[in-house]
């Protein structure tokens, strides 16, 4: 074969590869493994949707995926990590309702939630359960009202940490039900729940999927999901608005996000791996049985609703009187 038929080859192997390879989003990306921050522990909600996703979102990138949990002060610090990371498109956030929590409840953050990040997609949206420990005498909401009403500050809820999502819809919860609960800390979503598991804690908002074998097996007894409408995973279960809120409606989401410099070829291209994943009737289907919608908002309609999220719990903060956090106690 001379030189000429051999370049000839050489050019259409490399198109026909081309063909055949994942989309590259710019200059070839993705040419390395891509880092998922999730600024919550092993084992909570956000951590157990990016591991259900992983691989699939793997293949649809054409590009392994590393999970990393940096946990501490209710995503915070991961979220700083995040904003800080190199604008290349290899490390992105996964993140849930706590990143729309913090600009209203920290005095001085290391970031700006919406100058620093582009967003790229919602991923899920879900409820959240209340949950006891089987060994409190309530069966449901109202009787959780009462006790605690009869017992201020005695009750112990669990907290993922100040400005997570369990912090912040059980202070909701507190405020419109007019109860007081006392908060024990705990470094993510998963210790919260081993904290009502154990009995150290008698209350806690968890998430339908992190706490499904548990709640088979009698460890944790759910009394009501958080948002309005009850979820088709837990049929059985009342809405916290209909068993003795009214007006109570709070679900969890998670989203994804790049740093704020990432170049747009960049996020489009993630945003399509994204939507093929979270599209994917297999996929959707799982979720579903975990209690979690699957959602692929493009980025424009997932950024308005951050900002709308941003101005909400903003002004939520300021009606409870959450004192102000300084990041300075971490």
């Amino acid at each position: 074969m001379n030189r000429t038929t051999g370049t000839a080859c050489a050019s259409l192997f490399a198109a026909v590869f081309a063909l055949s390879a994942p989309l590259a989003g710019s200059a070839g990306y993705p040419e390395k493994p891509v880092r998922l921050l999730v600024p919550f522990s092993p084992g909570g909600g956000t951590d157990l949707l990016c591991r259900a996703i992983q691989d699939r979102l793997e293949r649809a990138l054409g590009a392994g995926i590393i999970i990393d949990n940096r946990t501490g002060a209710g995503g915070t610090i991961g979220v700083t990590q995040a904003a800080r990371a190199a604008p290349d498109g290899y490390t992105r956030l996964v993140t849930s309702a706590s990143f729309t929590f913090a600009p209203g409840l920290y005095n001085e953050l290391p970031y700006d939630a919406i100058k620093d990040f582009k967003p790229i997609s919602m991923l899920t949206q879900q409820p959240l359960l209340l949950a006891v420990h089987p060994s409190m005498p309530v069966k449901n909401v109202k009787d959780l009202i009462a006790i605690a009403r009869k017992n201020p500050g005695k009750i112990f809820y669990g907290n993922a940490g100040v400005g997570s999502n369990l912090h912040m819809t059980t202070e909701l919860f507190k405020y419109m039900a007019g109860i007081d609960l006392a908060a024990v800390q705990y470094k993510g979503g998963g210790p919260a729940l081993i904290g009502v598991i154990t009995g150290e804690v008698q209350v806690a908002f968890t998430g339908i999927l992190s706490s499904k074998p548990f709640r088979k097996s009698g460890q944790v007894r759910a009394l009501a999901v958080s948002t309005r409408e009850r979820s088709p995973a837990v049929p059985n279960l009342p809405t916290i608005h209909e068993a003795g809120v009214p007006g109570y409606d709070k679900g969890g989401w998670t989203g994804m996000f790049a740093q704020s410099r990432v170049p747009e070829p960049i996020i489009a291209f993630i945003y399509k791996a994204v939507t093929t994943v979270m599209k994917d009737p297999e996929a959707v289907k799982k979720l579903a049985g975990d209690g979690l919608v699957a959602v692929a908002s493009p980025p424009q309609e997932f950024s308005r609703f951050v900002q709308a999220e941003i101005a909400e719990w903003s002004k939520l903060t300021e009606e409870m009187k959450l004192q102000k956090i300084s990041l300075g106690k971490y």
